[in-house]
């Protein structure tokens, strides 16, 4: 007869094996990573901010050369150009202006990113716990921020020239958000440059070669009918021209659908296609 076994009343009962944890849900960790990446992205936003903030002038200095040249424009070249469009000249220039404007300020993108290779700046974020796509959406927001406030301050010095909308107010915000917009997908070309190239002196020179003949050959400043036939083919179907059409139909009336559409296919064919190029740039820097 076997003894039946006295356990001792110190002892607790032996707990049952504990199960597996639950994992969470793969849903659930993305949205997660997208929240880091977005508080990561913010707070280089910030940065940058905080930097334009404690130097001044780099903002006033971008913002200088807009209002310059809607000043040259509308009051040296402005009496010798006629265009057929309700209220003359000043409001055929101010979009083409605006246009010009958004797609110069990318050039200090590209610089600011050449100016952290250089000195170590990407080294030490990469070196970060830190989600790697945040140095470039945060370049992109703060760009964005300050974008807007140059669209704002020329919009105010060509109302203060002469430019008048002819339109409602939903289609003056439609037009500085097309130019912020405008400017931003400029932003991610130059951005490529900035992290392909590396070299700051070598940004210097090469930032704004490419968006010279972009901006000049386009319907910023003159009709695109008064070119030469040969430049015509080219000045009609870029995209500088086809934005700053729609930015003009918004201000001044025209057709909206149109350039409404080539302008979307524009800025996202610039978008979907220099976005990766900037990404793997940044990888291998």
């Amino acid at each position: 007869m076997s003894a039946t076994p006295v356990r001792d009343p110190g002892l607790r009962p032996p707990r049952p094996p504990a199960g597996p944890s639950p994992r969470p849900s793969h849903r659930s960790g993305l949205l997660r990573r997208l929240r880091v990446a977005l508080g990561d992205a913010l707070t280089l936003t910030r940065r940058d901010m905080l930097v334009w903030t404690r130097v001044p002038t780099f903002v006033l200095f971008s913002v200088i050369q807009p209002v310059m040249f809607v000043l040259l424009f509308r009051y040296v070249f402005g009496g010798a150009i006629h265009v057929r469009i309700p209220g003359g000249y000043v409001n055929y220039l101010t979009p083409g202006i605006i246009g010009q404007s958004a797609a110069f300020a990318s050039f200090s993108t590209a610089l600011a990113l050449a100016r952290e290779i250089q000195r170590g700046v990407v080294d030490r974020f990469r070196a970060m716990p830190m989600a790697r796509s945040a140095v470039l959406v945060g370049r992109l927001l703060a760009d964005g921020v300050r974008l807007t406030v140059t669209m704002l301050i020329l919009l105010a010095v060509s109302v203060a020239v002469g430019f008048r909308f002819r339109t409602g107010p939903g289609d003056a915000i439609g037009m500085v958000a097309l130019a912020v917009a405008f400017g931003l997908a400029i932003c991610t070309v130059a951005g490529f440059i900035g992290l392909a190239i590396r070299d700051e002196e070598a940004v210097g020179t090469f930032g704004l070669i490419w968006l010279f003949p972009l901006t000049f050959v386009s319907s910023a400043f003159v009709p695109v009918q008064s070119m030469p036939g040969w430049l015509q083919a080219f000045a009609k179907n870029q995209p500088v021209t086809i934005v700053i059409d729609e930015l003009r139909a918004l201000a001044v009336g025209g057709p909206l659908v149109l350039h409404g559409w080539e302008s979307a296919v524009w800025l996202a064919g610039i978008v979907g296609v220099f976005v990766p190029l900037a990404v793997r740039a940044y990888r291998r820097a």
